[in-house]
């Protein structure tokens, strides 16, 4: 999963063990990184976009749990257009998406052919709307229900491809099993697994949330036990979280920064460790592998720039 982190500029010869003028440190996972990276200017911060190079694998399926009860149609539009992104930035072959409802006795019988590369948002619209609708919110119930009970999942799921779990609902997850249960049990189904949520958040985080009563908290535990993407369904465009979340099942080859850096200055390290087999592009500000980076391997790419938006392109050094 790729995050943007700003970073702190403090000085570091303590920490690093030596004499550079200006260090970064951020926090990925329960992990510190510590990288040394020269400021420009007096004016200039230093950006960090980073990544974990997931796991190359054969396909991968992708199942949205979708909460059907009625206070859910408003976000019907979002919601088409997030599985309308996740179908964008998927590779050109290999995934499989299908969508259940989250009441369990409604996934039963659901028996939809899934959609594939090649098929629009039309498409997606017309099983969204085919979907066997139920008035339960229990989508770690529904889930196991769809896998065990449902002949036709064995028809279209590939064992040997890697599984992407979104759970879309507007209020508590009310399954009769508790997260650990199903993180233990849905860790269990696969090599490679993933899971994403669109949720509300707590309603010190949330958008338009202000009852704890339907946030999310047991999807968003489970999630975020995986390394999983969170997004709040408050979001007016959920398509940069669900994008990520896509992200998480193929390797990067590229990477388009953040920010735009001052003077071209970039530095990229691969598991704490300098690399230069990689190119930069300042057309459209993206950084290219010569060589992709090996599963699991911690990316962080960090530069110099004006933490303000400026019309101009700084290419000069500053004095």
């Amino acid at each position: 999963m790729m995050r943007n982190i700003l970073l702190t500029i403090f000085s570091a010869m303590a920490m690093l063990g030596c004499e550079p003028d200006y260090g970064i440190v951020g926090q990925v996972g329960t992990e510190y990184v510590y990288v040394e990276v020269p400021k420009e200017g007096p004016n200039t911060d230093i950006w960090v976009d980073s990544f974990i190079q997931p796991t190359s694998m054969e396909g991968v399926d992708i199942l949205w749990v979708i909460d059907t009860s009625g206070s859910m149609h408003d976000d019907e539009p979002r919601l088409l257009a997030g599985i309308d992104a996740m179908m964008n930035s998927l590779p050109a072959q290999g995934w499989r998406l299908n969508m259940i409802s989250n009441s369990p006795p409604h996934v039963h019988t659901d028996a939809q052919f899934p959609l594939v590369p090649g098929d629009t948002l039309s498409d997606a619209q017309a099983m969204f709307y085919n979907m066997k609708n139920g008035h339960y919110e229990m989508g770690f119930d529904a889930l196991e229900a769809y896998l065990y009970h449902n002949p036709y999942a064995n028809q279209w799921m590939r064992n040997e491809a890697a599984l992407l779990v979104v759970f879309v609902s507007d209020e508590e997850d009310q399954s009769n099993q508790t997260v650990g249960e199903f993180v233990n049990y849905y860790t269990g189904l696969r090599d490679h697994v993933y899971l994403a949520s669109i949720v509300h958040l707590d309603p010190a985080d949330s958008l338009c949330n202000y009852s704890s009563y339907n946030t999310g908290y047991n999807s968003i535990d489970a999630t975020q036990q995986l390394g999983g993407v969170v997004v709040d369904i408050c979001s007016e465009d959920w398509a940069p979280g669900v994008q990520d979340a896509s992200a998480q099942v193929e390797p990067y080859e590229e990477l388009k920064l953040t920010h735009r850096p001052i003077k071209n200055e970039i530095y990229v390290f691969i598991n704490g460790v300098p690399n230069y087999d990689w190119y930069y592009v300042r057309s459209d500000n993206t950084v290219y592998f010569d060589i992709v980076p090996e599963s699991n391997d911690l990316v962080e790419i960090a530069y110099p720039y004006l933490p303000i938006d400026l019309e101009i392109d700084v290419t000069i050094p500053f004095n």
